[in-house]
């Protein structure tokens, strides 16, 4: 938020140097990684001397002149990197600064130290030209409140130096400007602080914390005393009992002051400040009203804190003019005449009469609210009025007395009037926390017995009633957010001041004018709810007597307890400011540590001063990584290490004593470096590191036993050649450099074999931290070319060999594998028994996991070939039972083909020798958990997010459907359709990409030259994995296919492939299938968790779809059936055929085919109704995870066409207060007049009679019948349903419909509460709300003990 260009002062230098070239400066702050992206601009006179620019940067950024350099930036032409001179006499032209060009600045360390920032003595940074505004601070797009608030000056001491006006502000803590406001205003009244300072804690009574009073006391002290620019306000706000969140609610300013005046009352019972607010605030008003034919007044006094002035009267478009308007229309009487005449308890009958208000008493502070927040009734918004309403600097409240009422012999003392029966009491209006009238009346005194005596003392109260601004507490923003900042009189100088947050300036008379408002442009009725404007809101006066208008206490006269609370904070900020002095010369950088022991690598903050020596630095190190137990300090010291790399740079060998602040380079914030503590055996002696060295991780291969050693760190040198390295390996390992094989892993799994003696290290690739794979032996496998040797294969499968554990079913699979064979649409069922018996035979003996792993590999060929043989009859459960286990061999001569029980392994080279025997099934849904309902919306993320069509069966045979398309048809005829444009369906079901071949551009098998390793061994999970469930720990290249892993775990499930799938486990133990059976296991990573699940997969073109019963007149209307297998080209009554007898066996449901339909869902609100022509994929959209509703038809199907629509009715009974059940109503157009025929049939009720409304929200449109007669838009004026507001184009629609001759029931109040409660439980428990309403405003509450009460109720 900025102030506008005419509020921006310009100083004087500018003014004479107007007619001189500028030259724009924009310097860069690098030497803190927090400032680096800030930048300061300066535009400066050509003349100015370079001595003034190194001032108004350090001015500007607020570092110690001198302790920092400034060089040329990356600007155009710039290629000198030297500091500019700053001892130097030219002016910035001189020095090559160019006029109307953008000169960039790096502003820098100077001889390797951090710059100082200004210390608080040193006075306050000249940052006038920021300060000296009025209005809230510049941020573009921002609506907040001053938590808005951007300042210019980004250096931490800008917080910390006191402004020049003397007057410290207050930080915001988010939203809080409206507390802040208000807390200056209090602070800057004399009265007020005064008499705060006279109060005395008493600690033995209550705790500090909570004390509102007492961190209001430190509050003042700090702000009297404090060398900052600004102090936290979180010790008020933490007193009121208000947590973190409280700081982002925004308030009104003037309900603050209530609610805070409130409870210091309720802190100041029985002390002497118990009557101080009621003492400087308040005012006492009479509420009467006088009969105009014998002139009898009935009257009640009230007492108030503040007076609320409207902007405009009701209903005019024309504001009050001012202050003084405001407050003559507050006390101007109305006439109640007419059918609001008032009845005379003299006259006994109702009579005109005049009803008002009338001042009484004006308070020693008066207390003004502009109510510039209003309602507008026609868009149903708050607004703001942003009208001029001017107000004067003093205020003359004598003409608001009215004397001549008081000399009425008539007037009658009637404190229980008939107006105050009558309710007319302007209670609306007034700010009435103080009901009661104690008698004790500073002002006028009706009471007394003398009539001239009475008017005297009215008299004398006229003549002194001349108040003073001194605060205006000013809004800006709209209705729907803003920002509060306060003007401020001083009665020390009369100087008026903005304290806005942070930011005290001086500012003037003129300043506060801006204030008064105005709109500009044209202006309607209402402003526009979100015109935006800066006005006054809180206006506070002071009665000008010189008797008793006090000064500010000065520190000599501050009672005892009040100059030890300012010795107490005085101590505490000095110690705060070594505090930050010793942080500002700390160095922080991240150490490491590899637990000699332990052999984990630790991580730490070391904290250490820049003074301290490198040996102290190691002490310290020592005792943060807990070393005491596992090594000496003598064999510890502190290296230079990059964790990144993992690359130690350096050692600091005979620096011991040089102090860390020179070592790490200056203290900094953040460092390109770290450091690490190393750790010796004391018979081992520390290795030297010196700068330019690389490290270099050699890992020893053993080609007989197929195994990577852990690595031996090397350090070498990058100028070194390979056969130096080689002679350097060679001391560290004892292996011949002669015979030396060196591999370099340049990048991932970029094997690089480092056969050229002569070259550098440097020249191969070699970094700060490199790997490297060595093998020196004398086999044939030397003279074997390196991409076809057993090393090159070795090692390749080491870089992408990855752990999985697998979670095998804990049931045994026969059944279900059983029950889930595919069964032909020809209903053959001897077919479906011949399959099962097939079945049963490999599946009924299934042996234990570890009897499994046991076999041999060719008893598990045999296995694979018994089923793909048994599959080979034709009948279509041979679709994925067929395995690809057709060539296993064993990469190795010396790995034994029976496999010990010792070795249990399976590595073996997949060869597909024949495509068309390859088998395998088409994806899987995404289903998190196949026994839960999903929402439409979570399908769509989960199929979104892990799941694609991959079409997978590359048989040449068709697979039969139920339908009797063959898959190449459905196939086709999806491509066509996607050539001429895809449907637009929220969740697209099958990809052209689903076509993934399992052969690569060179028409080769994609594993046929690669061993694909598989390794598998019984796993002991850790606890809680559930009792008895098995667990396989698995070592496979990530380069196979998931088609190919699901055949490898064939023998350990103990079905084929096509019947279990694999779900990949995540870190929130949440389950998402992998359903892309030709991508590699690339995305997975070791230790990945797999959970396998008995059940057939999805074939080509099919879908898993979750079927809800729709129960329209039940309390639950969505009830979850059973999940079942729909497939494109299938009609909706194939679909329904094979659901009959899952219906019957799963959920009882003994259905004949027309007795049911099938509907779109969405949610929970029903659709379209699918008729038994329709195909799916080509009339209805369907995609993974879909959901379908079934409705039970009470009898024959009245939808035929889709010109059709079906809505659902509900009677609503006025006169008995209930709903009808639900009925359906079918129309064959859209016409209102058709539904209203339809209703009327249907109900009974005459044609003319029939009103409706359409439902509101998520089926079924639940509403309280409390609020059903009026809530509902009922009649709408249309003559279809499917133009604004009904909007009824699709099936499912709900209407109410009713008797316009039908009276509303009328309820007693005890019948309504009854059924209000009723209804709000049944409502709740459907999950709907009783009532709709926009979002509430937290209320504004100060907790007296300190801490909300936990209500349950509340809000």
């Amino acid at each position: 938020m900025v102030p506008s260009e005419e509020n921006q002062l310009v100083p004087k230098e500018v003014e004479s140097a107007a007619e001189e070239p500028r030259v724009l400066c924009i310097i860069q702050d690098t030497t803190n990684s927090k400032t680096v992206n800030e930048r300061v601009t300066l535009n400066l006179p050509a003349s100015t001397l370079l001595k003034k620019l190194f001032e108004d940067v350090a001015s500007k950024v607020g570092y110690v002149n001198g302790t920092f350099d400034l060089v040329w930036g990356n600007g155009d032409n710039v290629t000198d990197t030297t500091p500019i001179d700053q001892n130097s006499d030219k002016t910035i032209l001189d020095a090559g600064f160019e006029p109307g060009k953008k000169n960039f600045l790096h502003l820098t360390d100077k001889d390797g130290e951090q710059p100082h920032i200004t210390s608080e003595e040193s006075g306050a940074t000249d940052d006038s030209m920021q300060d000296r505004f009025i209005g809230p601070l510049p941020r573009e797009g921002s609506v907040g409140c001053a938590s808005d608030y951007v300042s210019q000056s980004y250096s931490y001491s800008s917080v910390l130096s006191k402004s020049e006006t003397g007057y410290v502000g207050l930080v915001n803590q988010a939203m809080t400007c409206y507390l802040n406001s208000l807390l200056q205003t209090l602070f800057m009244t004399p009265e007020f602080r005064n008499a705060l300072y006279k109060w005395e804690f008493e600690e033995s009574e209550e705790d500090p914390v909570t004390s509102i009073p007492y961190q209001l006391q430190r509050l003042f002290v700090l702000l009297q005393t404090s060398k900052k620019r600004a102090i936290e306000t979180t010790d008020v706000t933490r007193s009121f009992g208000w947590d973190s969140s409280e700081a982002w609610q925004q308030h009104d300013v003037q309900e603050l002051c209530r609610v805070m005046f409130d409870a210091l009352e309720q802190k100041w019972k029985q002390t002497e400040q118990a009557d101080l607010i009621n003492q400087l605030y308040q005012g006492k008003l009479k509420d009467y009203v006088r009969c105009l034919e014998c002139g009898y007044e009935g009257w009640r006094i009230d007492t108030y804190l503040d007076i609320p002035l409207v902007i405009r009267p009701y209903g005019s478009n024309q504001a009050f003019a001012s202050v003084e308007e405001a407050l003559h229309a507050f006390i101007q009487p109305e006439i109640l005449d007419g059918p609001n005449q008032y009845f005379c308890e003299r006259c006994k009958k109702k009579c005109d009469a005049r009803k008002g208000l009338r001042f009484l008493h004006f308070p020693y502070l008066l207390t003004l609210q502009l109510k510039r927040f209003d309602f507008d009734y026609t868009t149903m918004h708050r607004i703001k009025l942003n009208d001029r309403m001017t107000f004067p600097e003093e205020l003359d409240m004598s003409i608001f007395i009215d004397v001549e009422d008081e000399k009425s012999p008539q007037t009658e003392s009637c404190t229980d009037s008939g107006a105050e029966n009558e309710g007319s009491c302007h209670s609306d209006q007034m700010s009435n926390d103080f009901s009661n009238d104690d008698g004790v009346d500073e002002g006028i005194c009706l009471e007394s017995n003398s009539a001239a005596e009475r008017i005297s003392k009215v008299g004398s109260e006229k003549n002194s009633l001349l108040y003073e601004l001194f605060s205006v507490m000013v809004h800006s923003g709209s209705a729907a957010g803003g920002h509060y900042y306060a003007c401020i009189k001083s009665f020390s100088d009369d100087q008026w001041y903005s304290f806005n947050d942070q930011h005290v300036s001086k500012i003037t008379q003129e300043d506060i004018k801006k204030t008064y408002g105005g709109s500009s442009g044209s202006r309607g009725y209402y402003s526009s709810a979100f015109a935006s404007s800066t006005n006054a809101y809180m206006l506070i006066y002071r009665l000008k007597d010189p008797a008793r208008n006090a000064k500010f206490l000065e520190a000599h006269e501050y009672p005892d307890h009040i100059k030890q609370l300012v010795q107490k904070e005085r101590e505490l900020e000095e110690q705060e400011k070594r505090q930050r002095e010793i942080e500002r010369n700390t160095c922080k950088i991240k150490l490491f540590c590899m637990h000699p022991t332990k052999q984990i690598m630790m991580e730490n903050k070391l904290e250490v001063h820049k003074d301290r020596t490198l040996k102290e630095a190691v002490e310290i190190a020592y005792k943060l990584m807990d070393l005491e137990e596992a090594v000496p300090l003598d064999c510890c010291r502190l290296v230079k290490y990059d964790e990144f790399h993992d690359y130690l740079e350096r050692s600091y060998e005979g620096e011991e004593d040089t102090p860390m602040g020179l070592l790490l380079g200056g203290v900094k914030s953040t460092y390109m470096f770290d450091l690490l503590l190393e750790t010796r055996r004391p018979d081992q002696i520390f290795q030297c590191y010196k700068p330019g060295e690389v490290m270099v991780k050699v890992h020893v291969v053993d080609l007989k036993t197929e195994s990577v050693a852990p690595p031996i760190s090397v350090r070498a040198y990058l100028n070194q050649t390979v056969s130096e390295f080689k002679q350097l390996i060679s001391k560290a390992t004892h292996l011949p450099a002669e015979t030396m094989r060196v591999v370099l892993e340049r990048c991932y799994n970029d094997l690089r074999l480092l056969n050229v003696s002569s070259k550098t290290l440097k020249a191969e690739g070699f970094f700060r931290s490199n790997k490297v794979f060595i093998e020196s032996s004398e086999s044939l496998d030397h003279h074997v070319a390196y991409t076809d040797s057993h090393l090159w294969k070795l090692l390749d499968r080491h870089a992408n060999t990855i752990r999985l554990y697998v979670s095998l079913p804990e049931q045994s699979p026969g059944s279900q594998f059983r029950r889930s064979v595919y069964q032909k649409p020809s209903g053959d069922s001897g077919n479906l028994d011949e399959a099962c018996e097939r079945v049963k035979g490999p599946v009924g003996n299934m042996k234990s996991v570890e009897a499994i792993l046991e076999e041999s590999t060719e008893k598990l060929k045999s296995l694979s070939l018994q089923q793909q043989q048994e599959g080979d009859n034709g009948d279509s459960s041979k679709s994925t039972e067929a395995s690809d286990f057709e060539n296993i061999e064993s990469p190795s001569n010396e790995i034994d083909s029976s496999a010990s029980a010792e070795n249990r392994e399976l590595e073996n080279q997949i060869q597909i020798s024949d495509p068309e025997n390859l088998q395998s099934e088409e994806r899987s849904d995404s289903d998190v958990n196949n026994d839960r309902s999903t929402s439409s919306v979570d399908s769509d993320i989960l199929s979104s997010s892990h799941s694609s069509d991959t079409l997978c069966n590359v048989d040449n045979a068709p697979i039969p459907l139920a339908n009797g398309l063959d898959s190449h048809s459905i196939t086709s005829s999806r491509r066509s359709k996607a050539n001429q444009g895809k449907k637009e369906t929220w969740d697209t079901a099958e990809e052209d990409s689903g076509t993934d071949s399992e052969y690569d551009e060179s028409g080769k098998s994609r594993g046929e030259a690669q061993y694909m390793y598989f390794k598998s061994e019984p796993y002991t999970a850790d606890e809680g994995s559930g009792e008895g469930q098995k667990w396989l720990m698995v070592h496979v290249d990530k380069r196979i296919t998931l088609s190919a892993f699901k055949q490898h775990l064939e023998p350990f499930v103990g079905v084929p492939s096509s019947h279990f799938k694999v779900f990949r486990v995540y870190a929130s133990n949440q389950e998402f299938e992998s359903v892309r059976l030709n991508e590699t296991l690339s995305s997975f990573s070791d230790d990945n968790k797999i959970t396998i699940r008995l059940g057939r997969a999805l074939k080509k073109g099919e879908y898993r779809v979750k079927v809800y019963q729709l129960l329209v007149n039940e309390p639950e209307p969505c009830k979850f059936l059973l999940d079942a297998v729909f497939a494109k080209g299938m009609t909706v009554r194939q679909s329904k055929e094979e659901l009959l007898p899952q219906l019957r066996e799963q959920c009882g449901l003994d259905l004949t085919i027309d007795r049911f339909r099938l509907r779109k869902k969405t949610w929970k609100n029903p659709g379209t109704v699918f008729l038994d022509y329709h195909i799916y994929e080509e009339d209805i959209n369907i995609s993974s995870n879909w959901e379908v509703f079934l409705e039970i038809l009470d009898g024959v199907e009245k939808m035929k066409s889709m010109s059709q629509l079906a809505v659902l009715s509900r009677r609503w009974r006025p006169s008995e207060m209930k709903l009808d059940p639900f009925q359906e109503v079918v129309l064959e157009s859209s016409s209102v007049e058709e539904l209203k025929e339809k209703l009327s049939e249907m109900s009974g009720i005459p044609l003319e009679n029939i009103e409706f409304a359409k439902g509101r929200g998520t089926f079924p449109c639940d509403i309280s019948i409390l609020e059903i007669h009026q809530d509902l838009d009922w009649n709408p004026k249309v003559s279809t349903l499917n133009v604004w507001p009904l909007y009824i184009c699709d099936d499912g629609a709900v209407i109410f419909y009713r008797d316009k001759t039908e009276e509303l029931m009328e309820l007693t109040d005890e019948q309504r509460n009854e059924l209000m409660k009723k209804e709000s439980s049944r409502l709740q428990k459907t999950g709907h709300r009783v009532t709709y309403s926009p979002r509430k405003e937290k209320a504004l509450k100060i907790y007296l003990d300190g801490a909300p009460n936990k209500d349950l109720t509340q809000d």
